[in-house]
Protein backbone atom coordinates (compact mmCIF):
# COMPACT_ATOMS: atom_id res chain seq x y z
CA UNK A 1 0.00 0.00 0.00
CA UNK A 2 2.81 2.27 1.12
CA UNK A 3 4.66 1.78 -2.43
CA UNK A 4 1.10 2.73 -4.66
CA UNK A 5 1.01 5.34 -2.41
CA UNK A 6 4.46 6.54 -2.85
CA UNK A 7 4.38 5.78 -6.75
CA UNK A 8 1.80 7.99 -7.07
CA UNK A 9 3.07 10.64 -5.26
CA UNK A 10 6.07 10.51 -7.44
CA UNK A 11 4.04 10.58 -10.42
CA UNK A 12 2.04 13.32 -9.20
CA UNK A 13 5.71 15.61 -8.71
CA UNK A 14 6.66 14.37 -12.08
CA UNK A 15 3.31 15.62 -13.80
CA UNK A 16 3.83 18.99 -11.87
CA UNK A 17 7.23 20.05 -12.64
CA UNK A 18 6.59 19.16 -16.42
CA UNK A 19 3.80 21.39 -16.49
CA UNK A 20 5.92 23.84 -14.16
CA UNK A 21 8.43 23.86 -17.35
CA UNK A 22 6.00 24.14 -19.89
CA UNK A 23 4.03 27.21 -18.34
CA UNK A 24 7.34 28.34 -17.51
CA UNK A 25 8.30 29.69 -21.27
CA UNK A 26 10.01 32.93 -20.80
CA UNK A 27 10.92 35.74 -23.30
CA UNK A 28 14.02 34.56 -23.20
CA UNK A 29 13.08 31.25 -25.20
CA UNK A 30 11.72 33.47 -28.02
CA UNK A 31 14.17 36.10 -28.78
CA UNK A 32 12.77 37.06 -31.87
CA UNK A 33 10.00 39.56 -32.89
CA UNK A 34 7.76 39.09 -35.86
CA UNK A 35 5.85 41.85 -37.23
CA UNK A 36 3.12 41.02 -39.36
CA UNK A 37 2.46 43.37 -42.24
CA UNK A 38 -0.22 41.54 -44.75
CA UNK A 39 -1.66 38.60 -44.50
CA UNK A 40 -4.61 36.62 -46.21
CA UNK A 41 -6.36 33.31 -44.66
CA UNK A 42 -9.16 30.81 -45.09
CA UNK A 43 -10.37 29.16 -42.13
CA UNK A 44 -11.84 25.41 -42.23
CA UNK A 45 -14.44 24.40 -39.72
CA UNK A 46 -15.49 21.04 -38.27
CA UNK A 47 -19.13 20.86 -36.45
CA UNK A 48 -19.49 24.89 -36.25
CA UNK A 49 -15.82 24.72 -34.96
CA UNK A 50 -13.06 26.53 -36.02
CA UNK A 51 -10.87 23.54 -37.17
CA UNK A 52 -7.76 24.76 -38.97
CA UNK A 53 -6.44 28.03 -40.66
CA UNK A 54 -4.66 28.57 -43.71
CA UNK A 55 -2.96 31.53 -45.42
CA UNK A 56 0.17 33.14 -46.40
CA UNK A 57 1.54 36.78 -46.41
CA UNK A 58 4.52 39.05 -45.87
CA UNK A 59 5.94 40.22 -42.15
CA UNK A 60 9.50 41.56 -41.12
CA UNK A 61 11.25 39.29 -38.60
CA UNK A 62 13.80 41.21 -35.75
CA UNK A 63 16.77 39.62 -35.17
CA UNK A 64 20.38 40.98 -33.60
CA UNK A 65 18.97 44.48 -34.17
CA UNK A 66 18.35 44.08 -38.19
CA UNK A 67 15.41 43.77 -39.46
CA UNK A 68 14.63 41.49 -42.67
CA UNK A 69 11.16 40.66 -45.03
CA UNK A 70 10.20 37.55 -45.33
CA UNK A 71 7.30 35.88 -47.46
CA UNK A 72 5.26 33.14 -45.14
CA UNK A 73 2.79 30.60 -45.82
CA UNK A 74 1.19 28.44 -42.83
CA UNK A 75 -1.29 25.99 -41.52
CA UNK A 76 -2.46 26.36 -38.38
CA UNK A 77 -5.27 26.18 -35.24
CA UNK A 78 -5.45 29.89 -34.76
CA UNK A 79 -5.49 33.22 -37.09
CA UNK A 80 -2.58 34.88 -37.53
CA UNK A 81 -3.35 38.56 -38.43
CA UNK A 82 -1.46 41.47 -39.12
CA UNK A 83 0.69 43.18 -35.98
CA UNK A 84 -1.47 45.84 -34.11
CA UNK A 85 0.20 49.00 -34.87
CA UNK A 86 4.04 48.48 -34.62
CA UNK A 87 3.72 45.40 -31.91
CA UNK A 88 5.25 42.66 -32.72
CA UNK A 89 4.55 38.79 -31.86
CA UNK A 90 7.61 36.26 -30.13
CA UNK A 91 9.50 34.31 -31.85
CA UNK A 92 12.27 31.47 -32.58
CA UNK A 93 13.83 29.77 -35.06
CA UNK A 94 12.55 25.78 -35.74
CA UNK A 95 14.66 25.55 -38.75
CA UNK A 96 16.90 28.59 -39.56
CA UNK A 97 15.47 30.76 -42.53
CA UNK A 98 13.39 28.29 -43.67
CA UNK A 99 10.61 28.03 -40.17
CA UNK A 100 9.76 30.16 -37.25
CA UNK A 101 7.76 29.33 -34.15
CA UNK A 102 5.31 32.32 -33.50
CA UNK A 103 3.62 32.35 -30.78
CA UNK A 104 -0.32 33.65 -30.97
CA UNK A 105 -2.60 34.99 -28.14
CA UNK A 106 -5.45 33.24 -27.91
CA UNK A 107 -8.47 35.25 -28.43
CA UNK A 108 -10.54 35.31 -25.24
CA UNK A 109 -8.15 33.78 -22.73
CA UNK A 110 -5.98 36.11 -21.56
CA UNK A 111 -2.46 35.12 -21.25
CA UNK A 112 -2.66 31.78 -23.13
CA UNK A 113 -0.72 30.82 -26.22
CA UNK A 114 -0.31 29.06 -28.84
CA UNK A 115 2.67 28.31 -31.13
CA UNK A 116 2.63 28.67 -34.72
CA UNK A 117 4.66 27.43 -37.55
CA UNK A 118 5.22 28.91 -41.02
CA UNK A 119 7.15 28.05 -43.58
CA UNK A 120 9.05 31.42 -44.71
CA UNK A 121 11.37 32.91 -47.91
CA UNK A 122 13.48 35.47 -46.41
CA UNK A 123 14.53 38.38 -48.45
CA UNK A 124 16.79 41.69 -48.28
CA UNK A 125 14.49 44.14 -48.27
CA UNK A 126 11.98 45.47 -45.34
CA UNK A 127 8.12 45.63 -45.67
CA UNK A 128 6.52 48.53 -44.76
CA UNK A 129 2.64 50.20 -44.56
CA UNK A 130 2.00 52.88 -46.90
CA UNK A 131 -1.62 53.82 -46.57
CA UNK A 132 -3.57 50.76 -47.71
CA UNK A 133 -0.52 49.32 -49.84
CA UNK A 134 2.24 47.35 -48.34
CA UNK A 135 5.43 48.51 -50.11
CA UNK A 136 9.45 47.51 -49.76
CA UNK A 137 12.90 49.48 -48.93
CA UNK A 138 16.31 48.42 -48.51
CA UNK A 139 17.20 47.06 -44.94
CA UNK A 140 19.50 49.60 -44.18
CA UNK A 141 16.80 52.41 -45.18
CA UNK A 142 14.95 50.84 -42.59
CA UNK A 143 17.24 49.95 -39.78
CA UNK A 144 18.14 53.84 -40.04
CA UNK A 145 14.36 54.52 -39.40
CA UNK A 146 14.39 52.53 -36.69
CA UNK A 147 17.57 54.28 -35.30
CA UNK A 148 16.36 57.67 -35.56
CA UNK A 149 12.52 56.86 -33.82
CA UNK A 150 14.03 54.60 -31.46
CA UNK A 151 11.98 51.73 -32.75
CA UNK A 152 13.82 48.00 -31.08
CA UNK A 153 11.20 45.55 -30.50
CA UNK A 154 13.56 43.02 -29.72
CA UNK A 155 13.83 45.40 -26.44
CA UNK A 156 10.74 46.30 -25.82
CA UNK A 157 10.77 49.57 -27.86
CA UNK A 158 7.47 48.95 -29.94
CA UNK A 159 6.14 52.11 -30.29
CA UNK A 160 8.46 54.50 -32.49
CA UNK A 161 9.07 58.02 -31.09
CA UNK A 162 8.95 61.15 -33.00
CA UNK A 163 12.50 62.21 -34.19
CA UNK A 164 13.18 65.66 -32.80
CA UNK A 165 13.64 68.30 -35.39
CA UNK A 166 17.11 69.57 -36.79
CA UNK A 167 18.01 72.97 -35.00
CA UNK A 168 18.22 75.32 -38.04
CA UNK A 169 21.42 75.60 -40.42
CA UNK A 170 22.27 71.66 -39.69
CA UNK A 171 19.89 70.35 -41.70
CA UNK A 172 20.82 69.03 -45.26
CA UNK A 173 18.43 72.10 -46.54
CA UNK A 174 21.06 74.60 -44.72
CA UNK A 175 21.98 77.63 -46.63
CA UNK A 176 25.83 77.41 -47.30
Amino acid sequence: MLRVFLGCLCGLAACTLLSTATLARSTADYPLRVHIVQHNSHSHYYHQTLDLVDGEGRANLFENGQPRGFDYGYQCGERLRNSPGYETYLARWKKRDQTLEILLPRMGKPGAMEACEPRVEMKDIAYYRNGDTVDTEPTAVFKQWMEKHDYDPEHGKNQPVAAAPEPAGTGANASQ
